[in-house]
């Protein structure tokens, strides 16, 4: 459950928004503050905690945005603009070279490990699928939108927009690693990274 925490605001907004979004964007603001407020001493910087950060920028303007406009015909589109904007902090966290996962992974690998290339590799490589997943995701959200799929078609595709990556995330650091050792005939982690 660990990798889904970050994103325990977007999951609330998603199975709540279909009824009232406004309340529901408030509701994900308020627990993105408290899991942010609750999570203060674990040492991370705040260049690690990207997703929290967009997660937080993201429901205070559209909790503003909503509030005054409940009627909006964006509310139709809210899926898709809650995938595009996750797709903005996942892949622009590896643009400023500081994948969102760092957060996640640093909760459960010993410090030693945190600045190695094998763990920093691992992170990109976990990042860029979870972009890429929320850019795929955005784009069949506007389609289906579009299309008139109903909401089957919006929440099979929401979920698909986080299971999927986060199958991927379960195994691959384990199977990294394993090549890692086979290729280089050395414990998992003893290459230091280079400074981001």
């Amino acid at each position: 459950m660990n990798y889904l925490r970050g994103f325990i605001p977007w999951i609330t907004y998603g199975a709540l928004s279909w009824a009232v979004w406004q309340w529901s964007a408030l509701a994900a603001l308020l627990l993105g503050c408290v899991l942010l407020y609750a999570d203060r001493a674990d040492g991370l910087s705040p260049s690690a905690r990207i997703l929290d950060y967009g997660s937080l920028v993201f429901f205070a303007g559209l909790t503003v945005f909503a509030f005054l406009s409940p009627d909006s015909g964006l509310r139709s589109y809210d899926g898709a603009l809650s995938s595009g904007w996750l797709a903005l902090i996942t892949l622009g966290s590896i643009a400023v070279r500081r994948p969102f996962t760092l957060a996640i992974a640093r909760r459960k690998a010993p410090r030693e490990v945190w600045g190695t290339s094998v763990f920093m590799r691992i992170n990109y490589v976990i990042s860029a699928v979870w972009g890429a997943s929320f850019v795929l995701a955005a784009a069949a959200q506007v389609l289906a939108t579009a299309y008139g799929l109903g909401p089957s078609a919006l929440i099979a595709i929401h979920v698909s927009a986080f299971v999927i990556p986060w199958r991927f995330t379960v195994g691959y650091p384990e199977r990294a690693r394993a090549r890692f050792l086979k290729k280089a005939g050395e414990r998992p982690y003893v290459q230091e990274a280079r400074p981001a």
